[in-house]
Parts: structure tokens; C-alpha cells; sequence
């Protein structure tokens, strides 16, 4: 594969459910993209899940990616848990329904496209392209709140 794309997602509802919003930065080379957008009553965990989808959407042929997420939601639900979710018929060990489903479907067919090492990086540690998508996160649920 050509080079690496570097991938920073976030996103966040306030209060939790609320409103929320998610933002990902994409960086190719020289190039940097940045997307968000927003949900009027979410979770943060589904803001999250949808930052890593759109992410991985806004990609316009296979690639390799260094996807960075201060989620262990995400980062430990599409490298650890979704086998065993499907293995169980998308039951939790506890024999419970998985929450966002429909999200962990949506990212795991977009994770058959690409190559993904997905990393965690510590949220509010001074990592400027986890803040710049923690910021633009927030503005994308801010806006949603301010516009009713």
C-alpha cells in the first residue's frame, strides 16, 4: 500500500444523552481534512462510533491507516469485543444486547476495506490533533444546541 493515512476522531454529547457531536482530522502526506457534524440527542459513545465511521467513509479507495482515538469504547470494541459480539449473536457476555449495534455493524464493514492499526492516545494530554478534533467536536454540539 501507498503511504499512511493518520486518522484523530472524537466526539461527545453534553449532557450524556444529549446533545452531541463528532469531528476527525485525516492527514495524508501534506494534507490535512478535517470533518464534523452532529446529532441533536446522542450519546458520547455513539458520537464516538460515528467520528471513527465517518472518518473511515470520507477515504475514497482502500488504505492503510494509524487511526488515533481517546475512546477505549472504540478502541477496545472493533479490536477486542466485536468477535466475540458476532461469535454471540450481538450479546454481551452478560447475554445483553449490544449497545449501538447498528454503529459497530457500519464501522466493522468499513474495517474490511482498509488496514487499520487503531491506537489510543490519552484525551486532554496536550496532543494538538486530539484537541483540535475534541474542539471541533464540541463546536459541531454547540451549534446543534444553539440553533433550536
Amino acid at each position: 500500500m501507498a503511504d499512511t493515512v493518520i486518522i484523530y476522531s472524537d466526539g461527545g454529547s453534553k449532557p450524556n444523552p444529549g446533545p452531541g457531536g463528532w469531528a476527525a482530522l485525516l492527514i495524508y502526506g501534506e494534507h490535512q481534512r478535517e470533518i464534523s457534524g452532529g446529532e441533536r440527542s446522542t450519546t458520547n459513545n455513539r458520537m464516538e462510533l460515528m467520528a471513527a465511521i465517518e472518518a473511515l467513509n470520507a477515504l475514497t479507495r482502500p488504505c492503510e491507516v494509524d487511526f488515533f482515538t481517546d475512546s477505549q469504547y472504540v478502541k477496545k470494541g472493533i479490536s477486542e469485543w466485536i468477535t466475540k459480539w458476532q461469535r454471540n449473536g450481538w450479546l454481551t457476555a452478560d447475554k445483553k444486547p449490544v449497545l449501538n449495534q447498528d454503529l459497530w455493524q457500519r464501522l466493522y464493514e468499513l474495517t474490511q476495506i482498509h488496514t487499520i492499526h487503531w491506537k489510543w492516545t490519552r484525551g486532554h494530554a496536550g496532543n494538538p490533533y486530539n484537541e483540535r478534533v475534541d474542539q471541533l467536536a464540541t463546536q459541531a454540539r454547540l451549534q446543534l444546541r444553539d440553533s433550536r
